[in-house]
This record gives C-alpha cells, structure tokens and sequence, in this order.
C-alpha cells in the first residue's frame, strides 16, 4: 500500500501485520512472505523450516568458514557457561578466557609484537580502530589529524564510523548529512595516483588514517589493483597516516593466508577482524594494535593516556572459549592450506563459466573469494531467487555481482555443482 506524505503505513496491511523482526538490508514489502527460515545446518548446507536443503555458496556472510553445526564448538560454549558464560574485562577485572584467547591471537597476528582489543563484532571494530587513529594524534599533540580516508565501494559495518566511511553510497544516505562522522573522505577503489592527489589536496596533516579492505567484498568482490595497496603503504609511510586494514572477511583464512596482509606483503598500523574468528558460532570481533600505537598508553607512570573503550560484551568468556577452540579446528584440520590448495580448481571454474556463460562480464577472486559480473539486464536478484529454487546460495553485490565465498570444507564437486547451478539460473534470467 502506498501512502501520501505525512500519513504512516495502514496497521492492517499484511507487511505491517507480518513478523515483528525487521529484516536487515532489505524493503519490507519486497521480502514478506517470501523470507527464507532457517532452522537448521551441517557442514556446508543449510536447511529450511519448510524442509529445503541448500548449498551455503556464501558462508552465511562469509563467515561460516568451517562448516555449521560442528559439535566441538557447540560443547565448548556448553561448558563454558556451566563455568563462568562472562564477566567483564573493564579496569582490574578480565576473565581467563579472554585473556587465553588474546594470547592466541598475538602469536597468528599479522602485525608484530601487537596487543588486542576484543569487543562483539566487525562494526565494532571499525568505530574503535577509527576512534583509535584518532586518539593516536591527539596524544601525539596533532590535532588537525582527523579525517579517515576510506575507498569508494567500501563496507565497514554499519556503526556510526562504519556508515560514515562507507564507500557504498546508499549506507550513507538519509540521515541528514553526507556523513555522520564528518571528518570523512573517499578515494579511488582501484586508482593508486587518485589516491596520491587525494592525500595532497586534503593535506596530510588533517589526516588521521587510509582504512581499506585488502579485498573488497560486499563492493562487489575487488581484489586490489597491481600497486595498488604498496602505493596505498607507501603514501601512509610517507605521510604520518595510519593504515588500517579491515580483515573482517579476508582474516583466518579465506585468502588461504591466515591473514591477507601475508599474501599482499603489508604492515598495516591496525587490523580489523571478526567473522573468521569463530566462523559465526559467537559473536566475536576485535582489533589488532601495533607496538607504535599502544606503547604510550601501556607506560608505567601514573600519567600515562587512557583509551576509553570497552562494552559490556568486550572480551566474553563464552564467545572467547570458542573462538579458542575454533582455532584449534583451523590449525588441526589445516584449513588455511586447503583454502590454497582449492584456490586453483576455483579459479579454473569461475574462468570456465565467464568462458562459457555469455551472460557473464567478469569474474574476480582471491583465495576461496569470488564475484561474478552479469552483463546489465540481468538481474542478480533474480538469479539469486533461480539458484536457490535449485537447492544453492548466493547473493547479490553491488555492480551487478554474485557472490560466491563457500566454506572451507567444500569439496571440489560441490564446487562444481554451484558455479554449474550458477550458469544454469543466469541463462534462465537472461531468457526470461
């Protein structure tokens, strides 16, 4: 129903009679009655309350890295609330699983000698790594250093910090100002001299810190440019700005290297992650601190700064019990490996079906990450709704893209069955 400005939806319409959840990312009335209830999982499918049985080809949202439903991880968070399920880590309390697990982290972490902050999720992290760069400065006595510069298509959650650095212009839109973090700014996702000339006529003296992604994912699946990110490096270096890499996707595995900063020779100042950190049993993010960042705020003198963050959930027993036995899985079953190991076979599929499917534009990937470009005209969304209708998961990207980011367990044949049931739906779309 429609209605005129000034008037609110009629209650009795069935949208506004429909559940009381409110769907995420998505128009009310283009996703009631047709929402997908999941009720159950295991391994790298899901299944529906209706009885459909559906290949994860996104991981979730690409976190569900090790597969669903493992018992390993269900005991361990069983076992740990019968114990202690949290307490706090403000001031002089922490709690043991907290600190096991920052233990763990400091020994995979992509930066050296780091210290970890812990907190709900990737959003989360985003709004205490920009708060970070910035307190940095003003401990440093620059106070012009404010602005976060971050690149166009980029997603960083959707916290105040993460909607106000979103390169993805429609996370921005309808609160009132281009930006609710003002000392903002975005540059070029792919052109490293844009970058450059950014970086001059802003002035580097008003900016605290380039935040990227390594490879872009919600943005459409864009893996870096050739110099891109050295240049990105370069020009932090160069400049007194701090780089922050946002690995909440690439991070534990999913490039095949525990974190992408291996992969494209990066020293970032800070590291975001989460989802890859529990693979999505508990809800768990953080960041990784450089030694320059944290040094000053770690001195042993009664005037040394403090960095006011923390939540109530910062450092969860329960949440840190699993990402710990989480770990353990990734190590044990070498599943970072065999992300590299299958990274050939994925290529080779993607490549045959941009080959052989002329409906699709390009295909791009990094690790066990994949997007897949449909010429326009051909609706990603209705892909989507024909893939699933064949018993597969994707998802819809900006630019036309579909996402492909299975679990790491997928075999090679399921593989081959998704990117094939891809195909097939495109073609029907195409023709429809």
């Amino acid at each position: 129903m429609t209605t005129t400005v000034g008037t609110t939806t009629d209650p009795t319409t069935p949208v506004a009679q429909g559940s009381a959840l409110w769907p995420a990312q998505a128009r009310a009335s283009q996703v009631f009655g047709r929402q997908l209830v999941i009720s159950r999982a295991e391994g790298s499918f899901i299944e529906t309350e209706d009885g459909r049985r559906l290949f994860d080809g996104t991981a979730g949202l690409w976190h569900a890295n090790i597969g669903h439903s493992r018992p390993e991880l269900a005991r361990a968070a069983y076992e740990q609330m019968m114990n202690l399920e949290t307490y706090h880590t403000f001031a002089r309390f922490t709690n043991d699983r907290a600190a096991e697990l920052a233990e763990m982290l400091a020994e995979v972490s992509p930066i050296p000698d780091p210290k970890l902050i812990l907190n709900s999720g990737g959003s989360d992290a985003i709004d205490v790594a920009c708060k970070l760069a910035r307190r940095h400065w003003q401990r440093e006595g620059r106070e012009s250093k404010q602005i976060i510069l971050s690149r166009e298509f980029a997603y960083h959650g959707l916290h105040a910090y993460g909607t106000s650095i979103a390169g993805l212009e429609f996370n921005r839109e309808g609160y009132g100002t281009e930006s609710l973090v003002p000392e903002t700014a975005r540059v070029s996702f792919n052109d490293p001299e844009q970058v450059r000339r950014a970086v001059a006529e802003i002035g580097a003296e008003n900016i605290a810190a380039i935040v990227t992604e390594p490879v872009q994912g919600t943005g459409g699946v864009n893996p870096p440019t050739e110099g891109y990110l050295e240049t990105i490096q370069e020009l932090c270096r160069e400049n007194d700005i701090l780089l922050i890499l946002d690995e909440v996707i690439t991070g534990f595995g999913r490039l095949g290297t525990m974190f992408a900063t291996e992969r494209y020779g990066l020293q970032p100042d800070l590291v975001t992650f989460a989802k890859g950190v529990t693979s999505g049993y508990a809800p768990l993010g953080g960041i990784f601190v450089s030694r320059r960042i944290w040094e000053p705020f770690f001195a042993d003198t009664d005037d040394a700064p403090i960095f006011r963050h923390g939540s109530t959930y910062a450092g969860h027993a329960t949440a840190a019990a699993v990402a710990v036995e989480h770990l353990k899985i990734l190590r044990d079953e070498k599943l970072v490996d065999r992300v590299r190991e299958l990274e050939p076979t994925f290529v080779k599929d993607l490549e045959d079906l941009a080959r052989n499917n002329p409906e699709v534009t390009e295909v791009r990937y990094a690790g066990l990450l994949g997007g897949v470009t449909l010429r326009e005209g051909v609706a990603v969304e209705k892909v989507c709704d024909r893939m699933i209708d064949k018993g597969f998961i994707s998802r819809p990207l900006r630019g036309n893209t579909l996402q492909v980011s299975p679990p790491f367990i997928v075999t090679e044949q399921e593989l081959t069955d998704f990117l094939a049931a891809m195909s097939e739906a495109i073609t029907e779309e195409a023709a429809a």
